[in-house]
């Protein structure tokens, strides 16, 4: 079979993995178009906890420079008690992290991770204000399936676009994401508004007396704000839209009887949007002939381990190195050589970040922290 110097590769969706995939594939030379249903960027939602396994990854993309330029570097990751205060873990992150596992923690808001991604990408790569409404694999190639009613054919088609993913849904057939019962509230002050308040330049997590309320906070844009996102109990989700504005005062309340640092937290707010959580159980298999999932597509996951994101970037690397020397008789069989080396480790994190327990009195990080995209034998389970 004539080798493929070049392969063409389609990606429904944009977003963090979308673009992390573009990016890995086109420096193999591949031709890469994304189809993203928005008009264009705005600077909407706030953060990006890119941990170092990620941030590891990104790097080798040649985005860290760029990155750092505008991103926080946590000093720690101190886990906090609801109630007393009392510490029950501190990992010493920024330089440590970078001496132990080869890159920092950076948090950043995710309009600029966005930007870094996109100048990579280059503007004429992304076709904007295209909605995907499904795919097609037979076997050899793939299409993706526009709203107009376009297909536009591929060797490599990938379905970077969602928890909602039509790429998923077209391959594997519907299904509903389940509501976890929890809601989360998201919001950013400035420093200046938490004079008093300590551990501002780290990551801290203050775990409640129940798993389902907690406050997390980190720094943002080196450290002149502060992202804070909290968590409580709901017995549905009613509301059109899964990101609405919420009311201060009814946050406030939900934490009344925490620590006064932790309150003080929540008194800097001024507004703060909430949004329902939702997950999908780990699947067997992500491949179906030409085509596959990525990102949330395909191991959407509550943000307890802040590994959403940089599962996706890790998911890009992998899927990039799976395919490299391939033909286009070869995707079928290279998807599969991806899937076996992120299923394990995706479902694993999935798992682990809905038990909401990690790291809460210490433990390992290292099976999170230390793994390397770039080095992680492909084919094999990490």
């Amino acid at each position: 079979m004539e080798m493929a110097d070049k392969l063409d590769i389609a990606i429904a969706g944009g977003g963090v993995g979308g673009m992390a995939a573009a990016i890995a594939l086109a420096q193999q030379g591949h031709a890469v178009r994304i189809f993203e249903q928005a008009r264009g960027y705005a600077r909407v939602g706030a953060d990006v906890n890119l941990t170092p396994n990620a941030v590891k990854a990104l790097d080798g993309l040649g985005l860290g420079e760029q990155l750092r330029e505008t991103a926080a570097r946590p000093e720690f990751r101190i886990s906090r008690m609801w109630d007393s205060g009392e510490e029950t873990s501190r990992l010493p992150m920024s330089a440590a992290a970078q001496e132990k596992y080869g890159a920092p923690q950076l948090t950043i808001h995710r309009a600029d991770l966005l930007a870094a991604l996109s100048d990579a990408v280059g503007d004429e790569n992304v076709h904007m204000g295209r909605k995907v409404l499904g795919a097609d694999s037979t076997g050899i190639g793939a299409g993706l399936i526009l709203d107009d009613g376009e297909r536009v054919a591929a060797d490599l088609v990938i379905g970077a676009d969602g928890i909602h993913s039509p790429v998923r849904a077209a391959l594997f057939g519907p299904d509903a994401p389940q509501f976890t019962g929890l809601v989360s509230w998201r919001a950013v002050v400035p420093r200046a508004a938490l004079e008093g308040v300590p551990n501002l330049d780290s990551f801290t997590k203050w775990w409640g007396p129940t798993a389902d309320r907690q406050i997390v906070t980190f720094p943002l844009n080196l450290g002149t704000e502060i992202f804070i996102f909290a968590t409580t109990a709901q017995s549905d989700w009613t509301e059109e839209g899964w990101t609405l504005q919420g009311e201060v005062e009814e946050l406030r309340a939900a934490f009344a009887d925490f620590h006064p640092e932790a309150k003080a937290l929540l008194a800097a707010c001024t507004e703060v949007t909430r949004s329902a959580l939702h997950v999908r159980a780990p699947m067997a298999r992500w491949a179906k002939g030409s085509a596959v999932i990525l990102g949330d597509a395909a191991h959407p996951m509550v943000p307890f381990m802040a590994q959403g994101a940089c599962m996706a970037i890790e998911d890009a690397v992998v899927l990039a190195r799976a395919v490299q020397g391939a033909d286009t008789g070869d995707i079928p069989q290279r998807l599969q050589t991806f899937e076996a080396a992120r299923l394990p480790r995706t479902a694993r994190v999935q798992e682990g970040s809905l038990a909401n327990d990690w790291l809460k009195k210490g433990g390992n990080a290292d099976w999170v922290y230390a793994y390397d995209a770039w080095s992680v034998p492909v084919g094999q389970a990490a």
